[in-house]
C-alpha cells in the first residue's frame, strides 16, 4: 500500500511521457485519423501555431517531475491543467466523451495522486489566517 502512490506516479508519467515524445521526436504519422469537422478545424488552427510543441514540452517535463516522488506535487501542477484541456477537448471539440481509457487513466491516476498529497495541495488553497 505504501508503494501506490509511487507506482501510480511512474505509470501517470509513462503515459504522458510517451504521448510527448512521440510528437517531440517526430513518430507521429502524417495521415491523421478521421476527425469531427470541429476537431479538424482544431487541429489546423493550434498545429502550425507551435501552440502543441509548448504542450508536449510541458507534458515531458511534468512526466518527469511526476515520476519522482518528492517532485511529484510540482509535475501535477503542471500535468493538471495539460489533463483538463485534454477532457475538455473530449467533450466540446472532438464530442467522443470520455469515456475513453486514454482519458480516464490519466485522470484517475492524477485525481488519485492529488488525494494521496491532499495535505499539501490543501495548503496551495486554503490559507491559515495569520494571528
Amino acid at each position: 500500500m505504501k508503494h501506490l502512490p509511487t507506482i501510480a506516479g511512474v505509470l501517470l508519467g509513462a503515459v504522458f511521457l510517451m504521448a510527448s515524445l512521440t510528437v517531440l521526436l517526430g513518430f507521429v504519422p502524417d495521415e491523421m485519423p478521421k476527425m469531427s469537422e470541429a476537431a479538424e478545424h482544431f487541429m489546423t488552427a493550434v498545429g502550425p501555431t507551435g501552440f502543441m510543441t509548448f504542450v508536449k514540452v510541458c507534458e515531458l517535463v511534468g512526466a518527469v517531475l511526476v515520476m519522482i516522488p518528492k517532485t511529484r506535487g510540482a509535475g501535477l501542477l503542471i500535468l493538471g491543467p495539460i489533463l483538463v484541456n485534454i477532457v475538455a477537448y473530449h467533450l466540446l471539440v472532438a464530442g467522443d466523451g470520455i469515456a475513453h481509457p486514454m482519458v480516464l487513466a490519466p485522470c484517475a491516476l492524477a485525481v488519485y495522486l492529488v488525494l494521496v498529497d491532499a495535505r499539501a495541495f490543501g495548503r496551495l488553497i486554503w490559507r491559515r489566517p495569520e494571528r
